[in-house]
Protein backbone atom coordinates (compact mmCIF):
# COMPACT_ATOMS: atom_id res chain seq x y z
CA UNK A 1 0.00 0.00 0.00
CA UNK A 2 1.16 3.50 -0.58
CA UNK A 3 2.02 5.40 2.06
CA UNK A 4 -0.21 8.56 2.45
CA UNK A 5 2.15 10.75 3.89
CA UNK A 6 6.08 10.33 3.38
CA UNK A 7 8.60 12.58 5.65
CA UNK A 8 12.55 13.04 4.09
CA UNK A 9 15.20 14.08 6.19
CA UNK A 10 17.76 15.68 3.04
CA UNK A 11 20.93 14.97 4.44
CA UNK A 12 24.26 14.77 2.70
CA UNK A 13 24.67 17.89 0.36
CA UNK A 14 27.97 19.13 1.70
CA UNK A 15 29.66 15.62 2.19
CA UNK A 16 28.16 15.15 -1.76
CA UNK A 17 30.05 17.82 -2.74
CA UNK A 18 33.51 17.50 -1.07
CA UNK A 19 33.76 13.96 -1.99
CA UNK A 20 33.69 15.45 -5.73
CA UNK A 21 36.03 18.53 -4.82
CA UNK A 22 33.06 20.76 -4.67
CA UNK A 23 31.81 24.15 -3.19
CA UNK A 24 29.18 23.69 -0.19
CA UNK A 25 26.93 25.83 -2.24
CA UNK A 26 27.11 23.60 -5.43
CA UNK A 27 25.46 20.85 -3.45
CA UNK A 28 23.10 22.43 -2.16
CA UNK A 29 21.78 23.50 -5.54
CA UNK A 30 22.16 19.65 -6.74
CA UNK A 31 20.28 18.79 -3.50
CA UNK A 32 17.83 21.40 -4.93
CA UNK A 33 17.33 19.64 -8.31
CA UNK A 34 17.34 16.18 -6.33
CA UNK A 35 14.21 17.95 -4.42
CA UNK A 36 12.20 18.71 -7.51
CA UNK A 37 12.58 15.32 -8.92
CA UNK A 38 11.22 13.75 -5.92
CA UNK A 39 8.31 16.19 -5.36
CA UNK A 40 7.01 15.26 -9.14
CA UNK A 41 7.77 11.82 -8.63
CA UNK A 42 5.70 11.79 -5.42
CA UNK A 43 2.74 13.31 -7.28
CA UNK A 44 3.00 10.69 -10.35
CA UNK A 45 2.89 8.10 -7.60
CA UNK A 46 -0.28 9.60 -6.00
CA UNK A 47 1.32 10.48 -2.41
CA UNK A 48 -0.69 12.96 -0.92
CA UNK A 49 1.58 14.71 1.76
CA UNK A 50 5.30 14.65 1.18
CA UNK A 51 7.51 16.93 4.29
CA UNK A 52 11.08 18.00 3.16
CA UNK A 53 13.42 18.71 5.88
CA UNK A 54 14.57 22.09 4.28
CA UNK A 55 16.07 24.37 7.63
CA UNK A 56 16.17 23.42 11.27
CA UNK A 57 16.24 25.96 13.88
CA UNK A 58 19.85 24.26 14.51
CA UNK A 59 20.41 25.37 10.66
CA UNK A 60 21.72 28.90 12.12
CA UNK A 61 24.85 28.25 13.15
CA UNK A 62 26.23 27.11 10.08
CA UNK A 63 28.11 29.83 8.27
CA UNK A 64 26.09 32.84 6.92
CA UNK A 65 26.72 32.57 4.02
CA UNK A 66 26.06 29.27 3.79
CA UNK A 67 22.82 29.95 5.14
CA UNK A 68 22.59 32.98 2.51
CA UNK A 69 23.12 30.66 -0.27
CA UNK A 70 20.40 28.00 1.26
CA UNK A 71 17.66 31.43 0.94
CA UNK A 72 18.82 32.17 -2.17
CA UNK A 73 18.08 29.07 -3.36
CA UNK A 74 14.87 28.21 -1.71
CA UNK A 75 13.33 31.64 -3.82
CA UNK A 76 14.70 30.37 -7.12
CA UNK A 77 13.15 26.95 -6.52
CA UNK A 78 9.70 28.34 -5.18
CA UNK A 79 9.60 31.45 -8.38
CA UNK A 80 10.85 29.17 -10.81
CA UNK A 81 8.45 25.90 -9.88
CA UNK A 82 5.52 27.86 -8.86
CA UNK A 83 3.74 27.69 -12.08
CA UNK A 84 4.96 23.86 -11.96
CA UNK A 85 3.22 23.69 -8.67
CA UNK A 86 0.07 25.24 -9.84
CA UNK A 87 -0.22 22.90 -12.91
CA UNK A 88 0.46 19.86 -10.88
CA UNK A 89 -2.16 20.53 -8.29
CA UNK A 90 0.48 20.83 -5.29
CA UNK A 91 -0.17 22.90 -2.45
CA UNK A 92 2.66 24.55 -0.49
CA UNK A 93 2.83 24.87 2.97
CA UNK A 94 5.38 25.95 5.41
CA UNK A 95 6.03 24.42 8.68
CA UNK A 96 7.92 26.35 11.20
CA UNK A 97 8.43 30.03 12.13
CA UNK A 98 8.79 32.03 9.11
CA UNK A 99 9.34 35.12 11.48
CA UNK A 100 13.08 34.98 11.28
CA UNK A 101 13.80 34.86 7.83
CA UNK A 102 14.56 37.90 6.12
CA UNK A 103 11.63 39.83 4.39
CA UNK A 104 12.28 38.67 0.57
CA UNK A 105 12.28 34.91 1.44
CA UNK A 106 9.32 35.78 3.73
CA UNK A 107 7.64 37.51 0.47
CA UNK A 108 8.18 34.83 -1.90
CA UNK A 109 7.38 32.40 0.53
CA UNK A 110 4.02 33.64 1.50
CA UNK A 111 2.85 34.49 -2.20
CA UNK A 112 3.44 30.80 -3.19
CA UNK A 113 1.27 29.42 -0.07
CA UNK A 114 -0.98 32.06 -1.37
CA UNK A 115 -1.01 30.77 -5.20
CA UNK A 116 -1.55 26.93 -4.31
CA UNK A 117 -3.92 27.16 -1.37
CA UNK A 118 -6.59 25.81 -3.16
CA UNK A 119 -4.32 22.89 -4.97
CA UNK A 120 -5.51 19.77 -3.38
CA UNK A 121 -4.02 16.34 -5.49
CA UNK A 122 -0.65 16.84 -2.89
CA UNK A 123 0.45 18.87 0.00
CA UNK A 124 4.14 19.74 -0.11
CA UNK A 125 5.79 20.64 3.44
CA UNK A 126 9.03 22.53 3.92
CA UNK A 127 10.13 22.55 7.33
CA UNK A 128 11.49 26.05 7.73
CA UNK A 129 13.22 27.13 10.82
CA UNK A 130 11.64 24.12 12.06
CA UNK A 131 12.21 22.50 15.39
CA UNK A 132 9.75 19.34 16.35
CA UNK A 133 10.59 20.35 20.54
CA UNK A 134 9.35 23.96 19.85
CA UNK A 135 6.50 22.77 17.89
CA UNK A 136 5.58 20.88 21.26
CA UNK A 137 5.63 24.26 23.04
CA UNK A 138 3.92 26.14 20.48
CA UNK A 139 1.36 23.68 20.53
CA UNK A 140 1.18 23.58 24.43
CA UNK A 141 0.69 27.41 24.61
CA UNK A 142 -1.94 28.05 22.25
CA UNK A 143 -3.99 25.15 24.01
CA UNK A 144 -3.00 26.98 27.56
CA UNK A 145 -4.04 30.01 26.05
CA UNK A 146 -7.37 28.83 24.81
CA UNK A 147 -8.44 28.15 28.32
CA UNK A 148 -8.36 24.25 28.16
CA UNK A 149 -8.99 22.50 31.08
CA UNK A 150 -6.47 19.83 32.32
CA UNK A 151 -8.80 17.05 31.34
CA UNK A 152 -9.57 18.60 27.85
CA UNK A 153 -5.47 18.61 27.02
CA UNK A 154 -5.48 15.23 24.77
CA UNK A 155 -2.99 13.71 22.14
CA UNK A 156 -5.75 14.88 19.55
CA UNK A 157 -5.74 18.49 21.29
CA UNK A 158 -2.41 18.20 20.85
CA UNK A 159 -2.49 17.52 16.98
CA UNK A 160 -4.94 19.66 16.16
CA UNK A 161 -2.70 22.16 17.50
CA UNK A 162 0.77 21.30 15.27
CA UNK A 163 1.97 22.60 11.96
CA UNK A 164 0.75 19.46 10.17
CA UNK A 165 -3.36 19.60 11.81
CA UNK A 166 -5.55 18.34 9.61
CA UNK A 167 -3.10 16.07 7.79
CA UNK A 168 -2.39 12.26 8.11
CA UNK A 169 0.85 11.40 10.57
CA UNK A 170 3.92 10.29 7.88
CA UNK A 171 3.95 6.37 7.25
CA UNK A 172 7.60 6.75 6.28
CA UNK A 173 10.52 8.57 7.14
CA UNK A 174 13.48 8.80 4.76
CA UNK A 175 16.47 9.78 5.75
CA UNK A 176 19.71 10.25 3.57
CA UNK A 177 23.79 10.15 3.49
CA UNK A 178 23.83 7.23 6.67
CA UNK A 179 22.66 9.27 9.42
CA UNK A 180 20.69 7.32 11.71
CA UNK A 181 18.57 9.98 14.03
CA UNK A 182 15.61 12.15 13.60
CA UNK A 183 16.87 15.29 14.46
CA UNK A 184 14.07 17.26 16.10
CA UNK A 185 12.13 15.91 13.10
CA UNK A 186 8.10 15.65 13.88
CA UNK A 187 8.77 13.73 16.80
CA UNK A 188 5.37 13.98 18.06
CA UNK A 189 4.00 12.71 14.54
CA UNK A 190 6.95 10.05 13.84
CA UNK A 191 5.21 8.30 17.05
CA UNK A 192 4.18 5.19 14.55
CA UNK A 193 6.21 6.26 11.15
CA UNK A 194 8.11 3.69 9.81
CA UNK A 195 12.25 4.52 9.57
CA UNK A 196 14.14 4.43 6.59
CA UNK A 197 18.01 5.01 6.29
CA UNK A 198 19.84 5.02 3.43
CA UNK A 199 23.79 6.08 2.89
CA UNK A 200 23.15 7.45 -0.59
CA UNK A 201 23.75 11.29 -0.44
CA UNK A 202 21.11 13.48 -0.70
CA UNK A 203 21.97 14.86 -4.17
CA UNK A 204 22.14 11.02 -5.41
CA UNK A 205 18.79 10.60 -4.20
CA UNK A 206 16.81 9.76 -7.37
CA UNK A 207 13.07 8.90 -8.10
CA UNK A 208 14.81 5.24 -8.35
CA UNK A 209 16.08 5.39 -4.80
CA UNK A 210 12.52 6.85 -3.42
CA UNK A 211 10.84 3.60 -5.24
CA UNK A 212 13.34 1.55 -3.18
CA UNK A 213 12.10 2.77 0.37
CA UNK A 214 8.75 2.54 -0.96
CA UNK A 215 9.15 -1.03 -1.71
CA UNK A 216 10.80 -1.88 1.48
CA UNK A 217 7.70 -0.02 3.29
CA UNK A 218 5.57 -2.08 1.70
CA UNK A 219 7.24 -5.07 3.10
CA UNK A 220 6.55 -3.58 6.43
CA UNK A 221 3.78 -4.76 9.03
CA UNK A 222 2.40 -1.79 10.77
CA UNK A 223 1.01 -3.45 13.96
CA UNK A 224 0.33 -0.12 16.29
CA UNK A 225 0.43 -2.30 19.45
CA UNK A 226 -1.43 -5.15 18.04
CA UNK A 227 0.24 -8.75 17.20
CA UNK A 228 0.25 -10.00 13.94
CA UNK A 229 -2.14 -12.60 14.20
CA UNK A 230 -4.74 -9.26 15.26
CA UNK A 231 -3.97 -7.79 11.48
Amino acid sequence: MMPRHVAIIMDGNGRWAKARDLSRSEGHKAGTEAAKAIVEKSRELGIKHLTLYTFSKENWARPKDEIAQLFNLLTVFLKKELLNLCEQDIRLKVLGELSDFPFGVKQVVAHTIKKTQHCSSMTLNLALNYSGRDELVRACKKLISSGLREDQITQKAISENLYTAGQPDPDLIIRTSGEQRLSNYLLFQAAYSELYFTDVYWPDFTPDELEKALADFTKRQRRFGKTGDQL
